[in-house]
């Protein structure tokens, strides 16, 4: 057990590779200007392919099969022997989590000597690579092979690649349960850190942006086709018509309070639970009524405590397709306005289109600055709400306020629900 008595999760440090944004400050002026990360693209080079856009990752080139030509940002070193190794994603993922580090004031040469640290993960893997070295080896008839294809590719690969390179010697774990596997990798470490088997978890999502990794969307009609982004990605409006797809990296440092205080850390705030549940609905597509998410919310209530009304803001996990928001947006109304509380409500996806298994800890970063700075993140693109949220309250703009208890839902295929509860840090 780590010294002191104060067992609540706190979050340390945080790191921003985004659409809106690298770091910090650039992330919280988006928020608070609600200035959007989106870009045109043109997919393998065919401009028939009807999705016009992305929530893109500046600075960083990496469409390359090939790591020697990769680039990133001044500012970063990422030796040979690591990115060998690694996915597209897995730059942006150790951009992040060095920026964590850095703002949680944590040495990164001091985990190899912690062994009360764990890192858990999120991403899909990477398919642009998975891809690749499958051609090559039909190419060459099975008779030659990266050694590395495997280890850059699967769905653990940040966990083999970052857990060996920073030393880490707790727990090493990934989480794959779509866009929820974020989410559920911070309440996971939420466990871990409560029940005094560590003192710190370093979480990251990541995804790679790619037309490996966004056109498998398209066909399942769930990528927005329109080129303005006010249009495009629109959660809870009438007009959605699809997400836009994003990807980069979000780091989180997960600790004890007691072990923050011990290092004189300044927290962003308090992680004070979590709850998950599943919709056992359909694989792909969430309960049109949304009793998962509504479980999952009265759940986390129950084990907090706290009450319906206390609720000050819920970060929405809304990605802006016809299905999902409405069961979303129903689950809220049930669990809120029909007791006659009216949390403010929004959905940054707006703003940054969706990262898949990274949005949860994207958004979770998020609410960090918003709890710890005062201010709720306005309903951006939203102009007229959908039938289903007619009773719930957007913010037009961004509002400078405090902000003293969030609510972070997240989903994911197969029903996959998760719900968090933050409030900022008080010493």
């Amino acid at each position: 057990m780590s010294s002191g008595t104060d067992s609540r999760v706190v979050v340390s440090g945080l790191g921003f590779i985004s659409s809106i944004g690298n770091s910090k400050q650039d992330v919280t002026d988006s928020l608070l200007s609600l200035r959007h990360g989106f870009e045109k693209v043109e997919f393998l080079e065919n401009p028939d392919i009807p999705i016009r856009l992305v929530g893109s990752v500046k600075g960083f080139e990496v469409n390359s099969p090939f790591y020697q030509q990769w680039k990133w940002p001044d500012g970063y070193t990422l030796p040979k022997e690591l990115i060998r190794s690694m996915p597209p994603h897995g730059v942006y993922a150790y951009c992040a989590l060095t920026q964590a580090l850095k703002d949680a004031d944590i040495g990164a040469e001091s985990l190899r000597e912690d062994t009360r640290t764990s890192l858990f993960c999120a991403s899909a893997g990477s398919p642009f690579l998975l891809g690749h070295h499958l051609s090559e080896m039909r190419r060459n008839r099975g008779m030659r092979g990266s050694p590395f294809g495997v280890v850059s590719t699967i769905s653990g690969t940040l966990n083999f690649n970052l857990g060996a390179h920073f030393g880490i010697r707790g727990g090493n774990c990934g989480f794959v349960s779509a866009c929820a596997s974020s989410t559920h990798a911070i309440g996971f470490a939420w466990d871990q850190i409560r029940m005094g088997r560590v003192d710190r978890v370093i979480v990251i999502g990541a995804e790679d942006l790619n037309a490996e990794s966004v056109l498998p969307f398209a066909a399942m009609r769930a990528l927005s086709q329109q080129s303005e982004p006010r249009l495009a990605s629109c959660p809870f409006d009438r007009k959605r018509s699809g997400f836009v797809a994003s990807g980069g990296a979000v780091a989180l440092i997960l600790e004890s309070a007691a072990s923050a205080n011990a290092r004189g850390a300044s927290p962003y705030g308090v992680i004070d639970g979590w709850f998950e549940t599943s919709d056992g609905y359909n694989p792909a597509i969430a309960d049109p009524e949304g009793r998962g998410i509504e479980f999952c919310m009265r759940g986390l209530l129950d084990a907090t405590s706290t009450r319906v009304e206390d609720i000050t803001y819920i970060n929405a996990h809304a990605t802006s397709t016809v299905q999902g928001d409405p069961s979303e947006a129903r689950a809220i109304t049930r669990v809120f306005s029909d007791a006659n509380a009216f949390p403010w409500v929004s959905s940054t996806k707006a703003l940054t289109g969706h990262p898949l298994s990274m949005s949860g800890a994207m958004e979770t970063a998020f609410c960090m600055l918003a709890a710890k700075d005062g201010f709720i993140p306005g309903a951006a693109h939203l102009d007229e709400p959908d039938p289903t949220a007619q009773s719930l309250r957007f913010p037009d703009t961004t509002l400078r306020q405090e902000v003293p208890v969030i609510l972070k839902n997240s989903s994911g295929f197969g029903g996959s629900n998760v719900s968090l509860l933050i409030r900022p840090w008080r010493q």
